[in-house]
């Protein structure tokens, strides 16, 4: 384990070593050394390259799609965010202004209800049907998460947490799915929006948005992030597979990063999930993305990325898998160094 720790902390990704040096090792974020190194991730290749699309005004192309997968605004803050990026930068404040204002114009938020369900998603309000609302909560959820994490709140941020608060399941999370039928929330709406409360409750003192993410916990731990209630089994197959980045999908690390982050990691219920993650260590010390969510860099086809993951395979380790489950694995007192 300490060479597979070393190798990261000598990696030429400096967002590597920040989610090694402050994820696994616990260093100050606010230590010069780690602000340090947060100026590197800022003038990294890969953090130009996330950038690079950006227009004069400094609104990331296509400004009339933050939502384009997956090189949008919406996708080049979370990334951001979730990479070391430092806090505080305005130039971001263009790019946080175009997603904000993406997931708050009327045209987002306008709730309809539906006496009988519609046969598809009319325009880009929230269909409610059976006093639930059918909304892609996720949206939301990223861009409360990462004007959190990348200290760009501004009181548009309390007006994200009470439509998420206000479009929240009886079971705790959200879902899309417009049948008149569905009761049980969705693990790919309902992860983000419970790390988007569960950052603003921390930094805010938001007791509604703390309780609405301990909520929306249960619908995981209930399930040991992956199995079914009824019967044990794995409720999806690429639940169990390992991504970077899982953008607005699902996997048990990031299932697992989202509770250490919320501070449910001890919860007896991540133990399966935790088993598991430890289970798909390669022989040298790594773990592998097992699968992408993602297109080539630079292609001009749907669902390509900005900038590559590491590509996948089950016999290299991915640096990015890696450094994320060795933060998982310290924060639930499983790493040995």
């Amino acid at each position: 384990m300490n060479q597979i720790i070393e190798t990261l902390l000598s990696s030429e990704e400096p967002s590597i070593r920040y989610k090694i040096r402050v994820g696994v090792f616990c260093e100050n974020p606010d230590s010069l050394a780690i602000r340090n190194l947060q100026t590197e991730v800022k003038r990294s290749p890969r953090v130009r390259s996330l950038l690079a699309k950006r227009d004069k005004k400094g609104h990331v192309r296509p400004v009339q799609n933050p939502y384009s997968k997956w090189n949008g605004a919406h996708w080049v803050l979370a990334t951001l965010a979730d990479i070391g990026y430092p806090c505080g930068d305005k130039k971001l404040i263009p790019i946080r202004d175009q997603v904000l204002d993406c997931w708050l114009h009327a045209d987002s938020i306008r709730e309809q209800v539906y006496a009988k369900p519609p046969r598809t998603r009319r325009g880009r309000g929230i269909p409610v049907i059976q006093g639930r609302a059918r909304c892609h909560a996720s949206q939301q959820g990223n861009a409360l998460y990462s004007a959190v994490v990348l200290g760009l709140m501004d009181k548009r941020c309390d007006r994200l947490a009470e439509h998420l608060i206000q479009w929240q399941w009886p079971d705790g999370g959200w879902n899309c799915d417009l049948r008149a039928e569905a009761t049980n929330s969705s693990f790919w709406e309902s992860l983000i929006p419970f790390r988007g409360l569960s950052r603003f409750g921390e930094a805010t003192g938001n007791e509604e948005a703390s309780t609405a993410a301990t909520r929306a916990a249960e619908v995981f731990l209930k399930r040991h992030l992956y199995r079914r209630i009824a019967n044990g089994q794995i409720m999806n197959g690429r639940f169990v597979k390992l991504h970077y980045p899982c953008y607005w999908r699902y996997d048990i690390l990031f299932g697992l990063k989202a509770m250490a982050e919320a501070g449910f990691i001890n919860d007896s219920r991540c133990s399966d999930a935790l088993d598991l993650l430890e289970s798909k260590q390669l022989p040298e010390g790594g773990w592998p993305a097992e699968e992408r969510f993602y297109g080539p860099a630079n292609s001009q086809k749907s669902g390509c990325d900005l900038v590559s993951w590491g590509g996948v395979s089950k016999t290299r380790p991915n640096e990015w898998v890696t450094a994320d489950a060795l933060y998982v694995l310290r924060a639930a007192g499983r790493l040995t160094m």
